[in-house]
């Protein structure tokens, strides 16, 4: 693993930091700037879900309830991934959550949210179990952030949720094995995950390998980076990073 963390620190100009949590072991593998806030961008989906799911565990919602007036912003990928849904104007929330993650949608997390009690009261239930993570109408707000520590938290969450009621927590798993986002040489079945990005700052959460094969939960960020338009060497090494986590899996994955 360190020679991982070793990788990371190779991004000289801006911050970053990694957490890789073995589900084999029940224990972190490896942690370097946890602490670390990053803006989530996209990846703050995962958190809308994951107060959605809480609340379906709770039975303060159900997921055949509607959203009303669900819509699909044209500059994602949900007329590829969900040709099928494109002139619904409502959805069982199951299947907007689905979206909202799958297509990195902020058109159906704002129908989602206004649905369901609004921002402030998805915050209050997020920060109840995560203070530092916050979302935003906005994607691209600088409230929009949180702790790597913590978004390793609540896809640790996610994950055994799902392991231990899949009916509860299927939607936010279908969203984040669906999406789009290859990565290096890892297959795409093996990574199931959620990237944010802004020019400065990107992250990566998700859950890397064979979900019967103690796959790892992973978190990567980075912030304060050069334009990211105009170099890519921080999406670089991210990528190099990614690949020698895969290798580690494959190493203890039976």
């Amino acid at each position: 693993m360190d020679r991982i963390i070793d990788k990371l620190k190779e991004i000289d100009t801006g911050q970053a930091g990694i957490i890789i949590y073995s589900t084999k072991d029940q224990k972190m593998k490896a942690s370097w700037n946890a602490e670390l806030p990053v803006p989530l961008a996209s990846a703050a989906k995962v958190a809308i879900g994951f107060c959605m799911a809480k609340w379906a565990e709770e039975g303060k919602l159900k997921w055949d309830d509607m959203v009303e007036g669900i819509s699909f912003n044209p500059k994602e990928d949900s007329s590829e991934l969900y040709p099928h849904l494109q002139k619904r104007t409502f959805l069982p929330l199951r299947e907007a959550v689905e979206v909202m993650i799958a297509c990195h949608d902020s058109f159906a997390a704002k129908s989602i949210v206004g649905s369901f009690g609004g921002w402030e009261k998805v915050n209050e239930e997020i920060q109840a179990d995560f203070p530092s993570i916050k979302v935003t109408e906005d994607p691209r707000h600088p409230d929009n952030n949180g702790m790597l520590s913590e978004l390793a938290a609540l896809m640790i969450g996610i994950y055994q949720g799902y392991n231990e009621r899949p009916m509860l927590w299927a939607p936010i798993i279908n969203g984040l094995v669906r999406q789009r986002g290859d990565i290096g040489s890892i297959p795409g079945h093996h990574l199931n995950h959620m990237t944010g990005g802004l020019e400065t700052a990107a992250v990566d959460v998700g859950i890397m390998g064979d979900f019967n094969k103690n796959p790892y939960i992973f978190v990567v960020g980075a912030s304060h980076l050069p334009d990211r338009l105009n170099n890519m060497e921080a999406d670089e090494k991210i990528i190099e990073v990614m690949n020698l986590v895969y290798g580690e899996y494959l190493k203890q994955r039976f």
